[in-house]
């Protein structure tokens, strides 16, 4: 063994991001090894060998007894086998040490936003090459609907990273919500740089994300710094998920206000909070209602995920009746005044579900009324709830019923509409023959 070894030593100890010092001690480990094969020892303080650091020059020795000493073994007397012994350990060594080299290296940098490339498909799962390993993204971290082909540049989070026996498993998203973080972090230096602060976000992967910033510095708008001029930095975003919408919306303390801003772009015309259920009673006027929601609920349910509040909407109308339920429920009650109805309304108790699901203490401790009218008002708003669920269903049964017979009788007028059409052409041939004068000329 000479320099030349060295040199390849620390070509891997580079190329691979091991210790220089630990590829030569377990060569060392491994001529050993071949030692052991070679006599056919089991006793593994028998050999040694030692490396020079600068040289490369090889020591192998065998510690032969008191009387006979320490015995210098040339590395040519070993032999084929005894050195494929020592070429498999040496191997088995590089990979442990290649293998916890990456596991030290990737588990650092979990949560970072790194760039591969695509190699393939296994099992739904897309492989990923990432500088100097392999990292597997899974169907359920995928963006639905996106397919990479092999070569492709692959932008993607490093989620986790285990320590799988023999190897390192990589896990990879683009699914996760901390991917338009850090998309994010790398578009916008103002995020990066912690000036705006990502407050809360709620995503649906492939179709809408919403994101609540703040800024610390008051000369710096969060929303417009996000946006970029002319949208520059938004859109650059949306490129890279495939053009996935995203909302941004400037977060507040307040949870009405935020709210708010959360379902734009709608326009809230109320926002009624009950603390005691976790739930937000939105209004909007009918215009705006089909908004609010969003296709499919999207809107809304993102909406509620980002701000952490149970959202209902509803229409003034709604919203009115509901009031108007509740006062003619509880108002006839001995001890119900009309400050007692505001009080509610101030906790958010808009309708006689609301009182029903808060029961009794919860009226006592947060209004300050006694047990007995705080039952009296529970049970009445019970009693009228069972009422209102039975009128509300009857009405939606009678609503299906009148959209079955606007179906049925939208298909009976559609199966009658080519008999109608032959009259009517026959019709307007007839009269384009007497106004041309005449008539049509003989068909053969």
């Amino acid at each position: 063994m000479n320099s030349e070894t060295l040199r390849i030593l620390d070509s891997i100890a580079r190329d691979r991001n091991i210790d220089r010092e630990l590829l030569i001690t377990d060569l060392e480990q491994a001529l050993i090894s071949a030692a052991r094969k070679h006599f056919n020892s089991l006793d593994t303080e028998e050999f040694g060998c030692e490396i020079d650091r600068l040289s490369g020059k090889v020591r192998l020795w065998r510690n032969a007894g008191e009387e006979a000493g320490i015995e210098e073994i040339p590395l040519e007397a070993l032999g084929r086998i005894p050195a494929q012994t020592a070429k498999q350990v040496m191997i088995q060594r590089f990979r442990e040490d290649e293998r916890n080299s990456l596991l030290t290296e990737f588990s650092k940098r979990q949560g970072e936003l790194v760039t591969g490339t695509a190699q393939r498909y296994e099992g739904g799962a897309l492989i990923v090459q990432i500088d100097r390993a392999e990292g597997f993204m899974p169907r359920g971290e995928q963006i639905p609907g996106e397919q990479f082909q092999p070569g492709d540049r692959v932008r993607c989070l490093i989620l986790d990273v285990r320590d799988a026996g023999h190897q390192v498993k990589i896990v990879l998203s683009r699914s996760h919500a901390d991917f338009i973080r850090r998309l994010f972090e790398a578009e916008v230096p103002e995020v990066a740089e912690r000036v705006i602060e990502i407050k809360a976000m709620s995503r649906e992967p492939g179709f809408r994300t919403k994101l609540a910033v703040a800024s610390i510095d008051s000369k710096v708008d969060a929303v417009g710094a996000c946006v970029g001029v002319r949208g520059s930095r938004i859109r650059n975003i949306v490129d890279e998920l495939g053009g996935e919408k995203i909302d941004i919306v400037r977060w507040n303390e307040s949870s009405q206000v935020l709210l708010a801003n959360a379902l734009k772009p709608a326009e809230v015309e109320e926002v009624s909070l009950c603390m005691e259920l976790g739930r937000a009673t939105i209004v909007v006027r009918d215009d705006q209602l089909s908004l609010a929601i969003g296709r499919r609920g999207q809107n809304v349910r993102l909406a509620a995920r980002l701000t952490g509040w149970d959202i209902d909407i509803l229409t003034p109308a709604e919203f009115d009746k509901g009031l108007q339920v509740l006062e003619e429920t509880v108002r006839p009650i001995d001890g119900v005044t009309s400050e007692l109805l505001d009080k509610m309304g101030a906790l958010g108790l808009i309708s006689v579900f609301d009182v029903e699901e808060v029961q009794g203490p919860a009226l006592v401790e947060a209004i300050g009324i006694g047990d007995d009218l705080a039952d009296r008002i529970v049970e009445a708003c019970s009693a009228k709830a069972r009422i209102v669920e039975e009128e509300q269903a009857k009405e939606m049964a009678e609503a299906e019923a009148r959209r079955a017979e606007e179906q049925a009788a939208a298909d009976a007028l559609l199966g009658a509409a080519p008999g109608t059409n032959v009259e009517v052409d026959a019709q307007a041939e007839s009269a384009a023959d007497s106004i041309l004068g005449g008539g049509s000329p003989p068909r053969n």
